[in-house]
């Protein structure tokens, strides 16, 4: 195996000091533009990487940090996780993302990792029913943090979610306004604060219009668990003419669902996503869905982060952004089936 090269390798190869290699690799003195040229020559040469770790207990600072989230493959999160690393990438930090499956256990080794590696901060969803003691932990090492979508229970952390009770209540009326009155919503699991805020937004726009009834169906955030649950929901609801979904695989599947029985989504039910993920512009049934722009949240978690990390005496912040209506052809007046 061949021994990875040392910054005196580069400093021999480029034939000047250790001292003055390390400045032309940081960036820092007064250094000649031959000299400089010679060193980073050698370390492209010699595949030299800095050791970070080792700069970061000499600086005190360190430049990776950790995201914990759940189901990276969700294509909200992947786009939450893409804004977040490029602002990131750009202010000279390394994003590491771990996926906790929104499990209690999981998440607590991944933030003991991520505190035994000496991250620089943590972006995290918190897993539901997390402890206080999860809290106490990333207390007791000051670990700089920023929570995201799911309210912090415990302590005083910065977080950044959506105004979900606002943007479902729009969803609603936007429904309500095209005539329908028997609305169910379809996606999620139970005990979600996210989801059960959303719910409470459609529930709000109902009572308003005099009508207490809403189906609420439970099932997975993915396309295959929406067509499932939106079949369910025809069969034993068949005077639903609307559905407002928790996100938009759902939706899309809901939508699918509603096609494979030859109705059309938008005509004899509509359908509301939440997110507007690059997927539902480009559907089969093109979906009208709550605009939240998933890339630009994460760019903004990771500003509110390297904030906290440069300013870690400031109050704590609660931003709550929020969901615009997209119309596009999931959703119309009813019509009978």
């Amino acid at each position: 195996m061949t021994k990875k090269p040392t910054l005196a390798n580069v400093a021999n190869q480029a034939g000047v000091s250790i001292a003055t290699a390390s400045q032309v690799l940081r960036g820092t003195g007064r250094i000649s533009e031959t000299t400089r040229n010679s060193v980073k020559a050698a370390a492209k040469k010699l595949n030299y990487v800095p050791d970070a770790r080792a700069a970061s207990m000499r600086s005190g600072a360190n430049h990776e940090i950790g995201l914990s989230i759940h189901k990276i493959a969700n294509r909200f999160n992947a786009e939450i996780i893409s804004g977040a690393s490029d602002l990131l990438e750009d202010e000279g930090y390394l994003l590491s993302v771990l996926d906790a499956r929104d499990d209690v256990v999981r998440q607590r080794k991944q933030l003991e990792a991520f505190i035994r590696s000496s991250r620089g901060g943590l972006i995290w969803v918190p897993a539901a029913d997390t402890p206080e003691s999860t809290f106490d932990l990333l207390s007791t090492h000051g670990l700089p943090s920023v929570t995201f979508l799911r309210r912090p229970e415990f302590g005083e952390l910065d977080h950044v979610g959506i105004e979900n009770a606002a943007a479902t209540f729009t969803a609603t009326n936007h429904l309500l306004d095209l005539g329908h009155s028997k609305i169910a919503y379809l996606g999620g699991e139970a005990n979600v604060d996210v989801r059960s805020e959303r719910i409470d937004g459609c529930r709000k726009a109902l009572n308003a219009r005099g009508i207490d009834d809403i189906h609420i169906v439970d099932c997975q955030d993915s396309r295959s668990a929406g067509i499932e649950a939106m079949h369910d929901l025809m069969k034993q609801h068949p005077d639903v003419t609307a559905v407002v979904c928790n996100g938009d695989m759902v939706a899309i599947g809901a939508s699918l669902a509603i096609g494979q029985v030859g109705m059309r989504p938008g005509r004899e039910i509509s359908v509301v996503g939440f997110d507007d993920t690059p997927d539902a512009k480009y559907a089969t049934y093109p979906l009208t869905t709550l605009a939240v722009s998933p890339y630009e949240l994460g760019r903004k978690l990771a500003r509110v982060l390297l904030e906290r990390m440069r300013e870690p005496d400031m109050p704590t912040s609660t931003t709550l952004v929020p969901a615009k209506l997209v119309e596009r052809e999931t959703t119309g007046a009813p019509v009978s089936k």
